[in-house]
Parts: C-alpha cells; sequence; structure tokens
C-alpha cells in the first residue's frame, strides 16, 4: 500500500509540474472533478483508469515511478541519536526546522537573530547528522521524505510534550487561522481504525500542501502547526464516577 500511495503522490506532483488541475483531467476523462479529487484523495486507482490518466495527461509511467522510487530512498525519520542532537542545540534545531519550511539561508537570516556564518556552520552540522546535503553558494537538498515525522516519544517529541504542548494550547483558539475541535464518541474497533487510517491520510496532505505552498514567495507563507491526536481517555473526574467492575462470578462444574 505504502508503494501505491508513493505512486499516486508522484502522479500528483508530475500533474502539478505541467500545470493540470483536476477540473482538466476530470474533462479529459469524463468524470466529475468531485470524484477526481476524491479519486486522489483516497488514493484508489484500478489499473485502467491510471493508464487513462496517463495517456490523458501524456505522463510517461517511468517518470512516475521513478520519481516515486527517488522519494522512497529518502529518511522517513531520523535515529534517536540525530535527534537528539539536533535538540540540543536551540539555534540548530530553528535552522533544522527553517530548511523543512524550505526557507533560503537570507530568509533565515532575515527571521532569527543569527548571521549567515552562523547559519550556514550549523547547516553543515545537518549535512554531517544526514539531515541535509549542502550545495554549493549555500543551497540545501534535504534528504528527507515528504511523509518525514519526529519519531515518536523519541526526543523532539518528548521536548514539545514537556515544554511546548501548554505553550500551543495556551489559547482561545478563535482568532484568524486558528481552530480546535474536542470530540467524544463511541465507535467500534472497525471505526477507530478507519478513523486513524484518515488522520494519516490528512496529516499526508497537509505534508503535500506544504511542499506545494514552497513554490510562493516567502512573504505569502505563514507558519502554522497542525496536532493530530486520538486515544481512548475520559476525564478523572468522570473516572471517579465510573462503578468498579462487578466480581467474576466462577461458575461450580457439577461432577
Amino acid at each position: 500500500m505504502r508503494q501505491a500511495i508513493s505512486l499516486v503522490d508522484s502522479l500528483k506532483r508530475e500533474m502539478k509540474a505541467r500545470g493540470i488541475t483536476y477540473a482538466e483531467l476530470a474533462a479529459r476523462i469524463g468524470m466529475s472533478e468531485a470524484s477526481v479529487k476524491r479519486m486522489f484523495s483516497q488514493k484508489n486507482f484500478t489499473l485502467q483508469r491510471l493508464d487513462e490518466i496517463l495517456q490523458a495527461t501524456g505522463i510517461d509511467f517511468r517518470d512516475v515511478a521513478m520519481s516515486a522510487q527517488d522519494e522512497s530512498r529518502l529518511i522517513s525519520e531520523l535515529s534517536h541519536a540525530q535527534e537528539k542532537e539536533i535538540i540540543g542545540d536551540t539555534r540548530l534545531f530553528a535552522v533544522a526546522v527553517s530548511v523543512l519550511n524550505q526557507l533560503t539561508v537570507e530568509q533565515i537570516v532575515q527571521t532569527y537573530t543569527l548571521n549567515e556564518a552562523e547559519v550556514v556552520r550549523h547547516l553543515v552540522r545537518l549535512d554531517r547528522i544526514g539531515f541535509l546535503e549542502l550545495l554549493p553558494n549555500n543551497r540545501v537538498k534535504l534528504l528527507v521524505s515528504r511523509t518525514f515525522r519526529w519519531i515518536p516519544n523519541g526526543p523532539i517529541q518528548t521536548f514539545f510534550r514537556h515544554q511546548a504542548y501548554s505553550d500551543f494550547l495556551a489559547s482561545q483558539f478563535d482568532g484568524d487561522n486558528e481552530a480546535l475541535r474536542l470530540v467524544n464518541v463511541m465507535l467500534s474497533k472497525r471505526s477507530i481504525a478507519a478513523l486513524l487510517d484518515r488522520m494519516n491520510q490528512l496529516a499526508r496532505d497537509f505534508a503535500q500542501q506544504h511542499q506545494e505552498d514552497a513554490r510562493l514567495p516567502y512573504e505569502e507563507r505563514f507558519s502554522l502547526s497542525f496536532l493530530l491526536a486520538a486515544r481512548p481517555w475520559m476525564p478523572t473526574l468522570f473516572q471517579d464516577l465510573l462503578r468498579p467492575p462487578a466480581p467474576r462470578v466462577k461458575s461450580v462444574r457439577q461432577r
């Protein structure tokens, strides 16, 4: 399934590069735009449909496959030691996050109290760590994939849990570009699995949108943190009201 997702993401990138919109593709293959969007969102293609799309767009399957293969060579997670080194230096961490956000050296200097020499020095460390490749003229090639994430419960997530979560949630979430939804439901195991799959897909879509918007001018992009979480949970004040489980009655076997 992961390889199929990579192929669809690669196809979307090829279409984007050619300026082919969902509306144009829909007209070419005789589908509604909504159906095409849903098909790409769910990544649910038959081989026949894929062939139709390739013919309609003039995209060579080999280009799609090669792009997906290049993506598969990139890392989706750092090691524990790599994360620990990055989080151990606040300025290094700021540069690493800036690079993930497609900022140039000049834009990092414009944003933070770092001079060019300091930024380059941190980029050299990130190159040595394996996070990126530093190219001539201080250009950067990320070595992490579009689905990159910090290690669950690793050094960086632990840092955010202990120091940043309270700061992140210290808002009324009623301002521009803010939203908070808390939903308590009771679901079957099957529905819970489906929900988690949709959350993972939303996170991938969010990362993909980040890549697409990276082409926009720096002043048209704004920092946004997106937190998704789900777990079996009941507030402590409700737990205190729960009845203790009924004692189990042992069956008596008759002889």
